[in-house]
Parts: C-alpha cells; sequence; structure tokens
C-alpha cells in the first residue's frame, strides 16, 4: 500500500505548499548507480564513443550537472558516502574494502535503514562492496528487504562473487555479464512493489572490468579496435538495461512517483574511458577520479531539459530522498549532504554556499565555489586552480593567489581534523607506489581494481 504524508509536514523541510488537509504520496526512490564511469561518457555530456539514448532520457527529463561528484576516487569509499549520506572519512574508509576489519561500519545507518524507517520496502541489485566478511555486513542486515547481485568486482577474491539475500552463491545467471540480467531483477522487484513505496538501489558491474559484454553489443561495435569494442559495448548493454528499468515504471504508470538519480561511483578508469578532457582519472582526486555523470529526474516534479553547473555530490541522495519522503534528519545524524529538491525544483538556481571535501589516503582535494586545492601524489605540493576557468587543472595559481590558497587549505585542515584517519591505506597510489600511480597517469592507465 502507497504511503502517504501530509504537505504540511513537507512545507517543514521547505520544498512543498503549507496546506495541513492535503495529502502526498511517498515517491519511490530509484538510483543507477554505475561503475568507473568517465565524466563524458554519456551521450549527453559528449561522449561519442557508445550510444547511451536512455541515459541521455533521462538528462533530458530532468536536471543533468556538469559539475557532479563522488566523495570518493574509488568503488567502496564512494558507496559509503551514498549509502551514508557522509563523507567516507568519518570512518575512516579511504579505501577499497579486502579483508575483515574493512568493512561499513555497524554503526553507520544506511539509506535503506533510513528509508525503511520512513515506511519504504527496499531493494539492491548489484555490485555490494561495502563488507561480506559475516552476514552482518550483508545487504540484508543493512536495510535491504531484497538484495541480488555481486560482493565486490566480478571475479575478485578467493570466495563466491555473487550474493543473494543472506547467501553468497558461486553462479548468477548469465554472469560475467550482468547488466541484462540486473535489469531483469530490478524489473521485477518493481512489478512484485508496484503497489508500495520503494527504494531501489541498482548497481551496476558495468563499466568496470571484465569488459565483456552480449554478442549483439560485441557485433555492432566490431569495426572498432578490440579494446574500444569491448568497453563501447559494456556501456551501451548497461545504458539499455537503464532503458528495460525505464520502460517498465513506463509499463505501471509509475514514471511521476519516482525520484530517479544516475551517478557514477567515480570517474573513468581507463584509456578509452571519455574524461572531456578532465586531468587524472580513478584513483586520483583531480576532477577525472572524483567529478562524473550526475543526472536527478522526476517526471511531473522536475522540469526537464535543464543543465545545471551547481556543483552537487552523491552525499546529496539521501537528504534529498528524506525530503521527498517527508522523514525528517535527526541532528545527530551528522549528513553531510544537503536536499537538493529545491534547486531540482527550479525554486531556486544555486544551493548555499559550501565547500567539497575529498580523500584518498595523503592525496586530498577542496573544492569552494570555482576554486579547488589539490594534492593528488605523495610527492606533490598543494596546487590551487580555478575550475571556471581551467577545469583541466593545468595552471597552477599558488604563486599569484597565496591567500585563497592558504584559505582552502586551512579548511581542508580543519575539516580533516574532525575525520577520522584511514583506517587502511591503498599504498599503490599513497604509498611510495604513487610514483608508479602518476606514472599511471600520465600514461592514461589501462586496468582498474
Amino acid at each position: 500500500m502507497k504511503t502517504y504524508r501530509p504537505l504540511a509536514a513537507a512545507a517543514l523541510l521547505g520544498f512543498a505548499p503549507a496546506i495541513s488537509c492535503a495529502i502526498e504520496a511517498q515517491p519511490n526512490i530509484l538510483v543507477f548507480y554505475v561503475d568507473d564511469m568517465g565524466w563524458a561518457q554519456p551521450g549527453c555530456y559528449g561522449g561519442k564513443m557508445a550510444p547511451t539514448p536512455h541515459i541521455d532520457a533521462l538528462a533530458a527529463s530532468g536536471v543533468r550537472f556538469t559539475d557532479g561528484y563522488s566523495s570518493g576516487c574509488v568503488c567502496s569509499p564512494g558507496r559509503v558516502g551514498l549509502m551514508t549520506g557522509r563523507y567516507q572519512a568519518r570512518t575512516g574508509h579511504d579505501a577499497n574494502p579486502t579483508r575483515a576489519g574493512r568493512e561499513l561500519l555497524l554503526a553507520e545507518t544506511t539509506m535503506a535503514q533510513r528509508l525503511k524507517a520512513a515506511g519504504y520496502t527496499t531493494g539492491i541489485v548489484g555490485k555490494w562492496h561495502l563488507g561480506d566478511t559475516a552476514p552482518e555486513f550483508m545487504p540484508p542486515a543493512r536495510g535491504f528487504d531484497f538484495a541480488v547481485g555481486t560482493v565486490g568486482n566480478l571475479g575478485e577474491g578467493k570466495g563466491p562473487s555473487f550474493y543473494r539475500g543472506h547467501e553468497k552463491i558461486d553462479e548468477f545467471p548469465g554472469a560475467p555479464i550482468t547488466s541484462p540480467a540486473y535489469a531483469r531483477e530490478a524489473e521485477a522487484f518493481i512489478g512484485a512493489n508496484r503497489d508500495r513505496t520503494w527504494f531501489l538501489c541498482l548497481s551496476f558491474n558495468a563499466v568496470h572490468s571484465p569488459h565483456v559484454a552480449s554478442p549483439k553489443w560485441l557485433e555492432k561495435f566490431q569495426h572498432l579496435p578490440k579494446h574500444d569494442q569491448q568497453y563501447a559495448s559494456l556501456v551501451a548493454e548497461a545504458d539499455e538495461a537503464i532503458g528495460a528499468v525505464m520502460a517498465k515504471l513506463h509499463e505501471l504508470r509509475l514514471e511521476e512517483e519516482t525520484l530517479i538519480f544516475f551517478i557514477s561511483d567515480n570517474g573513468g578508469a581507463y584509456a578509452n574511458a571519455e574524461m572531456g578532457g578532465l586531468r587524472g582519472h580513478k584513483w586520483f582526486v583531480w576532477e577525472g577520479g572524483i567529478r562524473v555523470p550526475w543526472i536527478a529526474s522526476w517526471k511531473g516534479r522536475v522540469p526537464g531539459g535543464r543543465v545545471s553547473r551547481e556543483p552537487v555530490i552523491q552525499l546529496d541522495v539521501l537528504p534529498t530522498a528524506l525530503a521527498a519522503a517527508g522523514a525528517e534528519v535527526g541532528p545527530d545524524w551528522q549528513l553531510d549532504g544537503v536536499n537538493l529538491l529545491p534547486l531540482l525544483e527550479g525554486k531556486v538556481e544555486r544551493l548555499d554556499p559550501r565547500e567539497l571535501y575529498f580523500r584518498f589516503g595523503v592525496q586530498y582535494a577542496v573544492r569552494k565555489a570555482e576554486w579547488k586545492i589539490v594534492k593528488a601524489g605523495k610527492d606533490l605540493e598543494p596546487m590551487l586552480v580555478n575550475l571556471a576557468r581551467d577545469p583541466g587543472e593545468q595552471t597552477d595559481l599558488s604563486a599569484q593567489f597565496p591567500e585563497k590558497k592558504q584559505e582552502l587549505q586551512a579548511l581542508f585542515d580543519r575539516w580533516n581534523a574532525s575525520m577520522r584517519a584511514p583506517r587502511w591505506e591503498d599504498l599503490r597510489w599513497n604509498g611510495d607506489e604513487n610514483r608508479k600511480g602518476m606514472r599511471k597517469e600520465r600514461r592514461k592507465g589501462k586496468t582498474a581494481e
């Protein structure tokens, strides 16, 4: 049964008229979360390699953000931020988990738990990557009523790669090609809960390695060199899966009842990831590692066809979803994101001024308005850039604007002191091996982990 909330309660959250006698249905919340997709990969961002008509349609129906971010430049930290609405540095979760003790801490509350408390049926389809060493770290124990997918990256680790509910499983239909199966699982979840209010995170393995796709897509791109063929096919097949889920919403007439996000967990990781001139890639806090495709859509509620240059971050998804649900946010939750609904609905053009923070071991960055300070390597001095004039981060303005650099450095130092030190570090990118990583960055590395 659909859950309804008073519009007056919604007004307290600043996005609806205060009509105490009226009621309004809570929207479904759907998050398409892709893996390792470069900022300029979708066609609506200028991508040329593979058509993405369904992602482009989402952008046309809502708001496409040019300056959308993930707080993590690698997979798991970005997912911590999405699921909790809090910087992963609050729990020292700076790098990908590889063993026991590196899971999402049990003290953290997930988006699924928050929305479940607000009356939602919750589901996750796809990559988890927040801990699988014991049942209490698996999705069903973290608020998900329905859960199926991969525990981490395909083929990673010694145990089973997949899960269904509480159980880890060795095989999954169609694997290692997962996008079509994930679409079917998502469609089934939506169909089974058509009369309930639901939250679904469809968390793709694409476009992370292995770069595999169905024969029909490989055939479509057979004119490309082999690696480009595989990569383009993977992109197109994920887009097709998004289209299938959107078709299900249309069939069930749920489009106007569903708030939708499309975001990548971090920047592109491969030489053929389309980055639109941004510097760096996954593993770095250059823009190429943290700026991602970022779209929000809600038919009938969010005016479509808009492009916003306002900086947003995946931390904003949870507070926006809670506001749409009419759920109050406890001050003790210490959420780091903000409610984007007034911006999405066109009621405001700008968010209140804020800084965005990024940390990956010894790497760090702060963005404030168009200014950014970035230290993207152990042996690199912090660099000051103006992203409005230099989105490719080529010119260090430290000497010209020393006070601005000092201001941003002080902001980071204060923020960092309030966070937890990294519980573990990926020394390939943050220790002595960082020099190797920087060489890879210059060569536009072709591997991902």
